[in-house]
């Protein structure tokens, strides 16, 4: 089989936490995943990690922020092989804690551009490439934030995240008529290295999360993954414009 009939799925952020474990998933499921990051160490020892399991997988540095980097960058992947079938947005984060009043625009412009603009430039540059496959689909990431605001200091965060839940049902209102189906995944608390800082200062803080959780425990990152590889198959063919909820029944009181 030539490669251009592979498929192929690109995952950015994807070093570590839920964006690795959503690469291997995807490997497991039959696509050559393509790796971003900014730490080309890492990749190199995810590719490898990837490469051990029988995954055919290749990574690609660049900055998800910046809009020349990301257009270069997918570009090179859709003409290298033809076609992509998958782009999962999963690089984004929480950026710091800052209260609106001390806010600087420097810090505000930051987390939009995190999870806001890496979703749009990466979308962007993949559509070309998706109209290609016959079994297109575009997931990005929102989380519980978009709805209830964030916690203290989170509130940028919580403001992107909810501009990546609009976007993710524009995008697929207006690629509909290309067969490119786009959705979300919100997941809640997830044990990755996300919340490695509060993990290690205050482990009893970290320990009553589960408290808010109906199934009484965190998730993990393949569980996330599970959602992720549902999503993208042909099983998920009529789902389109849905944001998917990976959270415990987190937040719906026990």
């Amino acid at each position: 089989m030539s490669v251009i009939n592979n498929k192929i799925a690109i995952i950015t952020g994807a070093t570590g936490g839920i964006g690795f474990q959503v690469a291997k998933r995807l490997g497991k499921d039959g696509y050559k995943v393509i790796l971003n990051g900014i730490d080309a160490a890492a990749g190199a020892k995810r590719i490898a990690q990837l490469n051990e399991e029988g995954i055919d997988a290749e990574y690609y540095g660049f900055d998800v922020t910046n809009e020349e980097e990301v257009t270069s960058n997918i570009k090179t992947i859709g003409e290298k092989y033809g076609k992509i079938d998958v782009l999962v947005n999963n690089a984004g984060g929480l950026g710091g804690r800052s209260r609106f009043e001390d806010m600087t625009t420097e810090f505000y412009r930051f987390v939009m551009a995190l999870n806001l603009d890496s979703t749009f430039f990466a979308s962007r540059a993949a559509i070309p490439y998706l109209k290609k496959s016959s079994n297109p689909s575009i997931i990005n990431y929102t989380s519980n934030a978009g709805w209830n605001a964030g916690g203290p200091g989170a509130g940028v965060y919580g403001t992107s995240k909810a501009a990546v839940h609009t976007i993710t049902r524009a995008l697929a209102k207006d690629l509909a008529e290309y067969g490119i189906r786009v959705n979300a995944v919100s997941p809640g608390t997830i044990d990755t290295d996300f919340h490695k800082q509060i993990k290690s200062t205050k482990p009893e803080v970290f320990a009553s999360w589960k408290n808010n959780i109906m199934l009484g425990r965190l998730g993990q990152p393949e569980e996330v993954a599970s959602v992720v590889s549902f999503l993208v198959s042909k099983d998920a063919s009529f789902m389109t414009a849905e944001t998917v909820q990976i959270g415990g029944g987190q937040g719906l009181g026990i």
